[in-house]
């Protein structure tokens, strides 16, 4: 038997998260060795990730799990979890869309139903003991079955690296796709898709073609801008060019017509929760239009005090999101500060795309605080520009204070040096 670290009371039944990729193929066959025979439920959550599940269940039960439960969770996950952050405006380390980081709160939730349905008395997970991943299962579990022992293997077993891991996969006749010869950590969903590891870790290589899977390169999509109009009720979007869609709907649309232009493409070395560095290179294509478009509609509708509180707390809430703090206290409080604060945040955006960029054009919202008879060069009979004078004395007038007592400060000091 290899290396391991038992509970106290070894578990007789574990619930799995499973996504039928190298490390949780790996993890049936090891938990069924280690752990005396433990009877193992798999769970896959359907995020929207590029592989097809179709034939995981299949590939569970070949491996040895006794049960394989396969959840559609796509429209949960981009209504509960995506338009939250996306309304709060949340952006980890000035780039990061937090795609995983919002898809494992909704995946590990899951996998807790179906362990207490199960009468489960352990969870398991395939998250290294480097990342992020292992802290976002982990808290939620907390959270939500703190009862439940957790397993992770790759903070306990033997395998050391993702080859290691191929080469037990191979021994133990579990199909996988990584190879020696591309061996990136991928995570796909309806969000984005992320590549980590292999020549990514030299953080001064250029990412190769093939570290995208989303998105045309730049330099390569079409010579000619293409225009879409998102509409948004209360900070949500609905409509693409003022046709009514799903979530679901809206997010793979704009992913495709994104992708096609070269848009939302971000290379990132990031800090990770556990003290190190890391790069990624993550594509969010739909994602990067709907930021663009929802920040414009916000210029147009909120006032300066409250924008520029919520872009504070927007800085709280990803670090929460990527922290794996989904089902905490202040998340929820500040999900109902983002909630208020959307009220008037309702309208049409229009959004250009040329050559990966996403920039908006156009703006409009019957809630809009911009008002042209106060705004134009031209004449008008609503602003006197004679009050500015005296506006500017008063808001200068702590700086020319300041300044003045700077100037007697600086003649008793030369004084002083005469």
């Amino acid at each position: 038997m290899s290396q391991s670290a038992n509970p106290a009371v070894a578990p007789q039944k574990v619930c799995l998260a499973y996504s039928g990729g190298l490390d949780t193929s790996c993890i049936i066959p090891w938990l069924k060795e280690n752990y005396d025979g433990c009877e193992v439920i798999a769970v896959a959550v359907n995020v929207g990730q590029p592989d097809d599940l179709s034939g995981v269940e299949a590939k569970a039960l070949a491996s040895g799990a006794a049960k394989c439960y396969v959840i559609d969770a796509r429209d949960e996950f981009v209504q509960d979890y995506v338009f939250p952050t996306l309304r709060a405006g949340a952006i980890y380390e000035r780039k990061y869309l937090l795609g995983t980081s919002m898809a494992r709160p909704v995946i590990a939730k899951h996998q807790v139903e179906v362990a207490l349905l199960e009468g489960c008395d352990a969870l398991a997970h395939g998250c290294t003991g480097k990342g992020n991943d292992q802290v976002r299962f982990e808290l939620t579990y907390q959270t939500l079955a703190p009862q439940l022992a957790v397993i992770a293997p790759w903070r306990q077993w033997d395998i050391r690296s993702r080859e290691d891991a191929i080469a037990y996969a191979a021994a133990h006749n579990v199909p996988v796709q990584a190879t020696a010869a591309k061996i990136y950590s991928l995570d796909g969903n309806l969000w984005h898709l992320s590549h980590e590891g292999g020549i990514l870790e030299d953080p001064w290589a250029e990412p190769p073609a093939d570290a995208y899977g989303l998105s045309v390169a730049p330099e390569d999509a079409p010579d000619r801008p293409a225009y879409v109009t998102i509409g948004f009720d209360r900070g949500t979007p609905v409509t693409l060019d003022g046709q009514p869609l799903s979530p679901l709907e809206l997010v793979a649309a704009l992913n495709e017509l994104g992708g096609a232009h070269g848009v939302g493409r971000i290379d990132l070395l990031e800090n990770r929760l556990v003290g190190m560095k890391s790069r990624g290179v993550y594509e969010t294509p739909g994602g990067a239009i709907l930021v663009a478009a929802h920040h414009e509609l916000e210029h147009l509708t909120l006032d300066k005090m409250t924008m520029r509180q919520k872009d504070q707390l927007a800085l709280a809430y990803a670090d929460l999101v990527y922290n794996g703090q989904w089902f905490s206290p202040l998340r929820e409080a500040l999900d109902a500060f983002v909630d208020k604060t959307q009220e008037p945040v309702t309208g049409e955006v229009r959004i250009k795309l040329y050559k990966g960029s996403a920039t908006a054009v156009g703006r409009r919202s019957p809630y809009g605080l911009y008002d042209e008879a106060l705004a134009t060069f031209g004449e008008d009979d609503v602003y006197r520009q004679a009050d500015a004078e005296g506006f500017i004395r008063l808001f200068g007038l702590g700086q020319q204070v300041a300044a003045q007592r700077a100037r007697r400060l600086h003649e008793q000091e030369t004084g002083a040096a005469r």
